[in-house]
């Protein structure tokens, strides 16, 4: 998306589960702007260690230099006044503050290109991602391949056992899940919930 007016900022989200390109459509697109000649900047959190501690790295092994922080407030710190635009990986790491942060990179003219989990291993709305999504100008919702059956996956599905919102990991870790197949928090190795088997037996409205 290209805004024609001079000095006008907005807000880009890219969002989906695991496993479905955010990373890779984020780094494209922050590629085209350099391309474009256009200042860049580029962060992450540093939290997120598992491919590389100063890049942005997707699935398929691309990459992209970033500055690394540990929170959104961060960011406006280490900001060049000069650049032009303005990449986030990773914002569900980013903390609450990163909406405020959005807003103001946007405000004062800059183009603002954000990626990260909309939804957590719960299946719940993942904060601070679906208020940017609110903010934003432009949204991407990406879709991955449902590891158990193929369809299109909207949810990441946790395969270790804990209780942690913030568990960094990639494959082994977690897998991509359709609608049908997605177990909210659940292992394979896990038992169910007692509220979830409840529902599960509870009769239908069509019964």
């Amino acid at each position: 998306m290209d805004f024609l007016v001079n000095n006008t900022g907005w807000i880009e989200v890219i969002c989906g589960p695991m496993f479905s390109g955010k990373s890779e459509e984020l780094i494209r697109r922050l590629r085209r702007a350099r391309i474009a000649r256009r200042r860049v900047q580029v962060f992450k959190p540093a939290i997120d260690l598992r491919y590389s501690a100063d890049e942005i790295v997707s699935h398929t092994d691309a990459r992209l230099k970033a500055e690394v922080v540990n929170n959104g407030p961060e960011i406006l710190t280490r900001l060049d006044w000069r650049t032009q635009v303005v990449g986030v990986d990773e914002a569900n790491f980013m903390g609450p503050e990163m909406v405020d942060i959005a807003q103001q990179l946007a405000d004062s003219g800059k183009q603002v290109v954000i990626a990260g989990l909309d939804t957590d291993y719960l299946g719940r709305p993942f904060p601070p991602v679906p208020d940017l999504l609110a903010l934003a100008e432009s949204i991407t919702k990406m879709l991955a391949i449902c590891m158990r059956c193929g369809n299109p996956a909207k949810h990441t599905q946790r395969l270790v056992e804990s209780e942690d919102l913030i568990v960094v990991g990639a494959s082994g870790l977690y897998e991509a899940r359709c609608r049908r197949c997605f177990e909210p928090g659940i292992p394979p190795h896990q038992e169910e919930l007692p509220f979830v088997t409840a529902m599960r037996r509870a009769p239908s409205h069509s019964e």
